[in-house]
């Protein structure tokens, strides 16, 4: 089970100085939409190369032109990219080829879809590498949570690991870590923290002793 740090609302000195904080103690970093907007592929650019040893994650959610923009997030130095679940299985098909190509992995963001498990299912098939619960934030405001979401997708998802985003925190951490999914996405529960590396530190400890005793 690893740990992602999504930074959203940040420019770029501002996503390294969050990661000089807490780096060793997480996996990935994502940059998210909002940082890809308004600064482009270069923050994924500046990110890996003050970073070479964690994962860039770009949040490009990919909607259409998949191998295109796989390709250049790829180039930027992204591990992996993100494609919306809602797009057409020919997008993610691209998007799955062209990564293949870099080394790169596909995170399907599911943020938005009404046949939640039905979909799920199509997409695993397509051959992309983690599938993601996401709660957005106007539904997070609305009090709800992608926990329940995520037993939806790993009663079906048979290839692809699983991810979960939307709102945790330390205190709701333990919840997710008992649905066992293979990548704990979290934003403001570590970036907008006074002790990041404090927060982000216990994260670890919870992540590996719930990861060892499903091991056990």
């Amino acid at each position: 089970m690893k740990l992602q740090l999504a930074l959203d609302l940040v420019d770029i000195q501002g996503a390294i100085d969050i990661v000089s904080e807490v780096q060793e103690y997480v996996d990935v970093v994502e940059i998210g939409t909002p940082i890809v907007i308004n600064e482009g592929l270069h923050a994924v650019k500046a990110l890996k190369e003050a970073f070479p040893k964690l994962d860039v994650l770009a949040d490009l959610k990919v909607m259409d032109a998949g191998g295109y923009e796989v390709m250049k997030a790829s180039e930027a130095g992204a591990s992996i990219v993100t494609v919306l679940g809602a797009s057409n299985d020919s997008t993610i098909r691209g998007a799955v080829e062209e990564a293949k190509k870099h080394g790169t992995q596909i995170l399907i963001d599911m943020i938005n879809v009404p046949n939640l498990a039905e979909r799920a299912a199509q997409v695993d098939a397509l051959g992309v590498d983690y599938i993601c619960v996401h709660t957005g934030y106007d539904l997070q405001a609305e009090g709800q949570s992608p926990f329940e979401d995520l037993q939806t997708i790993k009663s079906v998802v048979k290839n692809a690991k699983t991810a979960v985003a939307g709102g945790i925190k330390l205190d709701t951490l333990p919840g997710v870590i008992s649905a066992q999914p293979d990548l704990v996405i979290v934003g403001g529960g570590i970036a907008s923290q006074d002790d990041k590396a404090g927060t982000a530190a216990e994260m670890r400890r919870l992540i590996q002793e719930g990861s060892a005793s499903v091991q056990v």
